[in-house]
């Protein structure tokens, strides 16, 4: 994992159109203002910033009701496979900065270019794995988790050049509290692990982790991490516009970035769903900056 002897390849991916709400292409930005750079100065991490371009004239299109904005996800997650694939040749630590949660297709598709046994630890109050047949909004957002495990429309799970072969065993969920049947049915029929709110109310934080550890980093060449903003409390990071009540704790989503880096298991991470529109004060952005400095080695002590 990154520590201050590997460099973090910082990408921004100022995207928004994998959701119903507008506001997360803003996020990155926010998130930077909030001081990242200036974290990572702290803690003496050699870093670079590189933003996606991605076409301003890109414009919301409705083609397709069980795929909203599909042209313009695929040619944006297209363009994001490349790129994070250019990472992983340079040997940092790719850190991508959403965007909604749609960009972790292409982050894992650049990913598996690299790692042919990818482990996942996906924290989200949503599990993401929806497809065309089962999702109630149409939002590739909450589709992205199942298009990475090769799972819904071909002309996205073919995004990076091959269908996704990740082992849905070695996919880790974490503070999930809003499923849709058709994904309470694909994770039972998978075999992944999903670590509820309810669960971690009952086994602890610390066990959570531990065991998401262990499963994730079995018998893989890599672990990412993909982190939503929105599996926090909404009262503490209220930036989102998926809220659900009964999220992780401040102390309880630290923890979880500092486990992880103790772990030396992560080889890439991404932070989404942070849109300002929603936030307060940018809380939120400043939360993910403190986050960002617990997963790379920052300590209280």
């Amino acid at each position: 994992m990154a520590n201050s002897k590997i460099p973090v390849s910082i990408l921004t991916v100022p995207f928004d159109l994998g959701a119903s709400q507008r506001g997360t292409k803003q996020g990155p930005k926010a998130i930077l203002d909030a001081g990242l750079v200036n974290k990572l100065n702290a803690l003496h991490i050699h870093h670079t910033v590189n933003e996606l371009q991605i076409p301003p004239s890109m414009q919301e299109k409705t083609d397709f009701p069980k795929l909203k904005n599909l042209n313009e996800n695929m040619s944006v997650h297209s363009k994001l496979a490349d790129e994070v694939y250019h990472l992983t040749t340079n040997g940092g630590f790719p850190l991508i900065l959403g965007g909604d949660h749609s960009i972790a297709i292409g982050t894992v598709s650049g990913l598996r270019k690299q790692h042919s046994n990818l482990g996942i630890i996906w924290m989200d109050a949503h599990s993401d794995l929806n497809t065309p047949d089962t999702t109630p909004s149409g939002n590739i957002h909450g589709m992205s988790l199942a298009v990475s495990l090769g799972m819904g429309d071909p002309r996205l799970t073919s995004i990076g050049g091959k269908k996704s072969t990740i082992n849905p065993k070695n996919v880790v969920i974490v503070g999930a509290r809003s499923l849709d049947q058709g994904e309470r049915d694909l994770i039972r029929k998978e075999g992944i692990t999903c670590y509820t709110m309810h669960d971690i109310d009952r086994l602890g934080m610390a066990r959570v982790m531990e065991e998401a550890i262990r499963i994730s980093s079995s018998g893989t060449d890599g672990v990412h991490l993909s982190f939503d903003i929105d599996s926090i409390e909404p009262q503490i990071a209220p930036g989102t516009g998926t809220p659900v009540p009964g999220g992780l704790s401040y102390r309880e989503a630290h923890l979880a970035m500092e486990m992880l880096h103790e772990s030396n298991i992560l080889t890439s991470a991404e932070m989404v769903e942070n849109n300002p529109l929603f936030d307060e004060d940018n809380k939120s952005s400043h939360l993910i900056v403190g986050l960002i400095g617990s997963l790379l080695g920052e300590r209280i002590l």
